[in-house]
């Protein structure tokens, strides 16, 4: 298999049309016109909306990035298997999810999509094919997808490459156009690494190739659960020290400055918070854990579980001290969350901290008034639906201040800009009193918010009590 000079025009085929596959082929179908890019799924609905609008997941420039090439030389489509037959090169970006079921649930990843692409594309492929892993997966996830192809190679011959995603909702088509570096991982064969050269030649369709990095495929699977892990311990660790922070008078911000301006530290994912969420952290390192059991490394397993028992701790932590700031009780008390997906400029909610704190909140029978700018009511609904037979309710509103009207206090779970802005004395002038504010995400003025009398409360940074008092109505 001979590399193709970029001018060569190469057919791509994504089975997924999600978070990683839609906005990754819109970017190679962009960048490189000469391609035909297919994204199929098997969810009528979702291809619908790909190709009528409006998008089933929001990223800022996303939108205008698909309706550029779409209808040019990027197509979405259910047929799945037409796809297949007619590409060259075939991306696997189904989800990954963890098991929540049988031997290593709760850690292990859920391989089941995945398995099952690869048994559709063995099934109809023909001809030379390169399969592409961009799924997150766990490590030697290619020696699985190899042997299925096995089992097919009299009609068609297979090379498995990996090439994991290393971007960030809310900023997914930054990450695409300028990424910091493109991993193809794949085996040290002749064959292997003409494969990896044609995906490579993909990208340097607009990736200097210097960014284009190439390893055996086991060190690109592992490096991405490794990233993933990493990140994610950055953040349990500063939310380590907010707890602290808060007990002992600190500020976590100005310690996050002064610790990410040393150079082997740098400043990112230094930002306190109420929890990190969204896809992968939580699940990838889960996966490392399950994988550090697997091969007989409990100390190891304990190490990265312990990342994710902070975060958990954090979320709980705040719930609990909002609870209190309410004289011990929040039953039937109206409290405004605002902000839903797991971070701004996404509309994604998988494994957001405002779930885990709407929970706990409507266990203790609140009255939940919620507004994000982005989350549908509908998505809302069905992620708190198994805790609303418990007493507890929720209302999602239209803005910031319907759902602070009449509240008793007012979370921020999610950092959009919008709430940097918030006009406080309209909020304020709506709400019972005392008037509580948490500020989950370090947004809020807080010198503003405090003379104007809210009791105050903010991750990892000590708040003196208002002198201003409101009445209590």
């Amino acid at each position: 298999m001979s590399a193709p000079g970029l001018n060569r025009a190469v057919n791509i085929c994504c089975i997924g049309a999600g978070y990683v596959g839609g906005p990754t082929m819109a970017m190679i179908a962009s960048q490189c016109p000469q391609h035909r890019v297919t994204v199929v799924d098997v969810d009528q609905g979702r291809i619908d909306a790909w190709n009528r609008g409006p998008l089933p997941i929001f990223e800022p420039g996303l939108e205008e990035l698909v309706a550029g090439c779409r209808g040019r030389n990027l197509f979405f489509t259910t047929q799945v298997d037409a796809a297949i037959r007619a590409a060259e090169i075939i991306f696997l970006a189904v989800n990954t999810p963890t098991k929540s079921f049988g031997v290593g649930a709760g850690r292990a990843a859920d391989l089941q999509y995945l398995e099952s692409c690869a048994r559709r594309i063995g099934a109809v492929a023909e001809g030379r094919k390169i399969v592409v892993e961009k799924s997150t997966v766990p490590v030697r996830t290619a020696a699985a997808v190899q042997a299925i192809l096995a089992a097919h190679a009299g009609r068609a011959s297979f090379e498995v490459l990996s090439n994991p995603e290393f971007l960030a909702e809310g900023s997914a088509v930054a990450d695409l156009r300028q990424p910091d570096r493109v991993l193809i991982g794949s085996e040290r064969t002749a064959s292997g690494e003409a494969a990896a050269e044609v995906l490579a030649s993909v990208y340097a369709g607009w990736v200097p190739r210097d960014r284009i990095l190439t390893t055996n495929l086991w060190s690109s699977e592992l490096s991405k659960l490794a990233a993933n892990a990493f990140l994610a311990q950055r953040i349990s660790s500063i939310n380590a020290i907010s707890a602290l922070c808060e007990a002992t008078g600190a500020d976590v911000q100005e310690i996050a400055h002064a610790v990410g301006r040393d150079a082997r530290i740098g400043s990112r994912f230094l930002q306190a918070s109420v929890g990190f969420g969204g896809s992968c952290f939580q699940k990838d390192i889960l996966n490392l854990v399950y994988l550090c059991q697997h091969f007989g490394l409990p100390e190891v397993a304990a190490y990265w579980q312990q990342v994710v028992a902070l975060n958990d701790y954090q979320k709980q932590r705040f719930a609990r001290r909002l609870v209190e700031a309410l004289f011990g009780t929040a039953a039937n008390k109206r409290i405004a969350v605002l902000g839903f997906a797991f971070k701004k400029d996404t509309n994604d909610t998988r494994e957001t901290p405002a779930i885990a704190v709407c929970r706990d909140l409507l266990v203790e029978r609140a009255q939940l008034a919620i507004y994000d700018p982005r989350v549908s009511a509908g998505r809302i609904e069905a992620d708190l639906a198994p805790w609303l037979d418990l007493g507890g309710h929720i209302e999602v509103c239209k803005d910031p201040y319907a759902a602070a009207a009449q509240a008793h206090a007012v979370a921020v779970l999610t950092e959009w800009d919008e709430f940097r802005s918030l006009d406080l004395e309209r909020v304020y002038a709506g709400m019972l009193k005392p008037a509580v504010l948490f500020d989950g995400r370090n947004v809020i003025d807080l010198a503003a918010a405090r003379r104007l009398g809210f009791q105050l409360h903010a991750i990892g940074r000590a708040v003196p009590e208002p002198r201003l008092g409101g009445a209590t109505r």
